[in-house]
């Protein structure tokens, strides 16, 4: 089926962890709401074979936050993660350590219009370099965080 890159913006619920599982239920309840397909999360996660060959292609591929931001492994098992994006790579994409809704915005707009492989690497989206992997950065209004900005890629 090949890649698929996703991205998404929720709300900030307290934790990062929480946030997480907030916005997978909202995208399992947008994708198999229905309950024909699967009931729960946990039963499609049970589908070892399709999520293993194919997978969703969003959030739901992945299973867990990690809070290191170093890259992942594939020798260490870390597919299925979710990482911090490192505090310096923040920086070098938005300026700033506590970017806005509206920044990240505009930084995934702008590495989404990436033309070349070089540009696409060196831009927000190439941050995330494992499929079956995610980063997240904690956006700001002002001094608190309010959302969640979350990116990875799915598929072979």
């Amino acid at each position: 089926m090949g890649a698929s890159g996703w991205d998404y913006v929720t709300e900030y619920e307290g934790s990062v962890e929480a946030s997480f599982a907030a916005l997978q239920a909202r995208v399992f309840d947008e994708k198999y709401g229905d309950g024909r397909t699967y009931a729960s999360l946990a039963e499609l996660r049970a589908d070892e074979e399709f999520m293993g060959e194919e997978g969703t292609h969003s959030i739901l591929d992945i299973e867990r936050v990690v809070p290191s931001p170093d890259a992942p492994r594939h020798e260490n098992g870390d597919f299925a993660t979710l990482r911090p994006l490192a505090t310096d790579r923040a920086v070098h994409h938005f300026g700033t350590d506590r970017p806005t809704v509206g920044r990240y915005r505009e930084v995934l707009a702008a590495a989404n219009a990436s033309t070349t492989h070089e540009e696409y690497q060196r831009s927000l989206i190439g941050e995330c370099r494992m499929r079956w992997t995610g980063r997240y950065v904690l956006l700001y209004a002002g001094d608190e965080p309010t959302h969640v900005g979350i990116f990875g890629c799915s598929g072979d």
